[in-house]
């Protein structure tokens, strides 16, 4: 698709008067928009806003300043308030990185200029927001301070321009520098406090109304800004949200708001506030209710199950909260195997399964109830299932769980009751069906625990009988000595190069000599090493 700029080239070059008169327009143009970058009145830029027409020498094009957007009610305001912070601050931080980068390199009009833009941006900015709302007065002492550093920063610059004393300009090279991080440090947290502000504002709107369709909207605000990072997730979390949406769902009048409410809990609880917040007001109790009460809708008891994995997460840190889990644990992990089972659709099964898979990682205990709740088979029919299991993600969650049920010894039997190793082998051949990256390392995670469960299980001799004669080894033969087939994957080649030793100490007369020369008799590491080096015209 051609840019305004290369649509304006081709017409440059289809007569020559036309090309004339371009010439004199993009001429004058350009010279406006010099001109324009040293001029900060805000109610001009306001009323121009600043459209981008143009790109500057070094290829950035310039940036939209966001004009405030008014409207009717509340609500709508409080949305647009968001927004508008949001893409400034995108705004001004990638001005600010800009100028971090002309710094280094001594570029001073490209510094000065992107200066100046800065201020713009902050100045209309701070106006805005202050039309809208009445802003707090710890706030008004950073807006004091952030608009006096950029003009600061922009008559410092503006004398760099006009010296080549290189003395001189290595020293001011220093202030700038100083300033501009003074300047990006009072930015953020001015930022963080309008966006503190704006929150408090729709948590308010939740605490106060008794309306579904306002706390709604509401909340669909606040799950809105969760997914603009982990700063911002911790922000929310800070200022009560979690209390106030677990408050929603402890109401029966607001349970069609539960699944809303469940789906931004589960989002602000990707940083550890979140969860502390969780914790503080008995969430997981209130979880536990939800998951066990077959009343509730699918949609809610789904997203309850989203937060229980989120907060079992292993790339949580911190631990404490699952101490108060363990005393709900029976009835939560009874919940997400029958929800399971029911599961409607495939969207359902993977949080359900999720966070089973997550909670089988942290106590042993949770693998002892789901054998007992006959997991195992619920779970590989489930496989069959295209309805539930659709995805290589949700073979991802199952096989997860039947790795993590495999140190059991009993779970041996109900694996070769429920013809589990067939199943397992055709884990082994999981593909992606696209070139999507998560896709491919998704199944990279499938195969390589279906190679795990099938070595852990492979303990007992009739798993490693019956995998032999389903022509495993054949398969983890060529998983281990193409690449290919493995996508290209270390930990998946490791995973099969274990259970093919495994398989081999039982029936060592089903492997070839030479396989068992490269592939079972050196060390493993020797092992891996010559598979993770061999090329496709090997095989």
């Amino acid at each position: 698709m051609a840019t305004p700029q290369s649509s304006r080239h081709s017409s440059l070059s289809s007569s020559t008067p036309k090309s004339r008169m371009h010439a004199i327009q993009v001429d004058s143009v350009q010279r406006w928009m010099e001109d324009l970058r040293h001029m900060t009145e805000v109610e001009c830029m306001c009323v121009l806003q600043s459209k981008p027409i143009g790109v500057e020498e070094d290829g950035g094009q310039g940036e939209l300043i966001v004009s405030g957007a008014t409207g009717g009610g509340g609500d709508h305001v409080t949305r647009n308030n968001l927004q508008t912070l949001l893409k400034r601050a995108l705004v001004v931080s990638t001005e600010l990185g800009k100028m971090f980068q002309r710094l280094e390199k001594g570029r001073w009009q490209r510094v000065h200029s992107t200066a100046v833009r800065t201020n713009c941006h902050v100045r209309s900015l701070v106006h805005e927001y202050g039309a809208t709302r009445t802003t707090p007065p710890e706030m008004q002492k950073y807006e004091k301070s952030l608009l006096e550093k950029c003009m600061e920063l922009t008559t410092i610059t503006e004398r760099c321009l006009h010296t080549e004393d290189e003395y001189f300009l290595k020293s001011m090279k220093e202030a700038i520098h100083e300033i501009l991080t003074d300047v990006s440090d009072s930015f953020s947290q001015m930022i963080d406090m309008a966006l503190a502000n704006e929150i408090q504002i729709l948590i308010r709107q939740i605490e106060a109304s008794d309306n579904v369709y306002t706390i709604g909207s509401a909340i669909s605000n606040l799950l809105s800004l969760t997914q603009d990072g982990p700063q911002l997730c911790s922000i929310i979390a800070k200022e009560g949200a979690v209390v106030v949406l677990f408050k929603i769902c402890r109401q029966d009048c607001f349970s069609s708001l539960y699944a809303q409410a469940l789906r931004t809990v589960a989002s602000i609880c990707c940083v550890e506030e979140g969860i502390n917040q969780l914790e503080k007001v008995d969430g997981i109790l209130c979880l536990a209710d939800i998951l066990t009460d077959e009343s509730c809708a699918e949609a809610a008891r789904a997203e309850a199950a989203a937060v229980v994995a989120q907060i079992t997460s292993p790339h949580h840190t911190s631990t404490q909260h699952l101490a108060s889990f363990l005393e709900s644990m029976q009835d939560i992990v009874t919940a997400l195997i029958k929800l399971c089972e029911t599961a409607s659709c495939g969207e359902v099964f993977l949080l359900a399964s999720a966070a089973l898979a997550n909670i089988t990682f942290f106590d042993s205990m949770a693998c002892e109830i789901l054998l007992q709740l006959n997991a195992i088979q619920i779970l590989l029919q489930a496989c069959c299932d295209r309805q539930r299991v659709d995805t290589p993600y949700s073979k991802d969650q199952v096989v997860t769980i039947l790795a993590n049920l495999s140190v059991l010894e009993q779970c041996a039997t109900e694996v070769l009751q429920e013809k589990g190793i067939e199943r397992l082998l055709l884990l082994l051949g999981e593909k992606p069906s696209s070139s999507s990256p998560s896709e491919g390392a998704a199944c990279e995670r499938v195969q390589q625990k279906a190679a795990v469960t099938l070595a852990r299980l492979s303990r007992d001799p009739e798993v490693a009988q019956t995998a032999i004669q389903l022509q495993a080894i054949p398969r983890l033969i060529e998983l281990c000595r193409s690449p290919a087939e493995r996508n290209n994957s270390d930990s998946v080649l490791v995973a099969c190069l274990a259970a093919l030793r495994r398989l081999a100490t039982g029936c060592p007369d089903s492997i070839e000599p030479s396989d068992h020369q490269q592939l079972i008799k050196p060390r493993l590491v020797d092992s891996f090493l010559l598979c993770s080096n061999m090329e496709e015209s090997f095989v």
